[in-house]
């Protein structure tokens, strides 16, 4: 049975994931419309279009952060749980750490920081308090 640290680090991964996945599309799928970008601080049509590139690729780093929270959490409950936790780590300090520098690179993003960086930080505190209690992580 999963104890309630585990259960918590698992569901704000999961949280972090779909945060990550939405800012994927925002930047990758959806970026043609205005009130996509202007979400992004951008005020015109001009700027979207030389900006775009970088937000097609920097949606695709956001995917691929969800899609290694997806393998850690695949490998905790159905592979190497060691392994699993070590991916999660990396995965969720990432997401932590990469709102962390947006925020410091421009404080008017704070929400946006704190929106892709609090789960992933939340999830990092309970999976390493789960570890530090010696509950194996397992299928929830």
């Amino acid at each position: 049975m999963a104890s309630t640290l585990q259960v918590f680090a698992l569901a704000f991964a999961i949280i972090a994931t779909l945060i990550h996945v939405l800012i994927f599309a925002l930047e990758s799928v959806l970026w043609a419309k205005p009130n996509v970008w202007r979400r992004f601080g951008l005020r015109s049509q001009t700027d979207a279009d030389v900006v775009e590139p970088m937000a097609f690729n920097q949606g695709f780093y956001n995917l691929f952060l969800a899609l290694g929270s997806i393998v850690g959490m695949l490998l905790l409950g159905w592979g190497n749980p060691v392994a699993g936790k070590w991916v999660l780590l990396v995965v969720l300090s990432s997401m932590t750490l990469a709102s962390f520098v947006l925020l410091m690179t421009n404080r008017r993003m704070w929400r946006a920081a704190l929106l892709q960086g609090v789960a992933p930080l939340l999830g990092i505190g309970f999976l390493l308090a789960a570890v530090a209690a010696h509950a194996p992580m397992m299928v929830i």
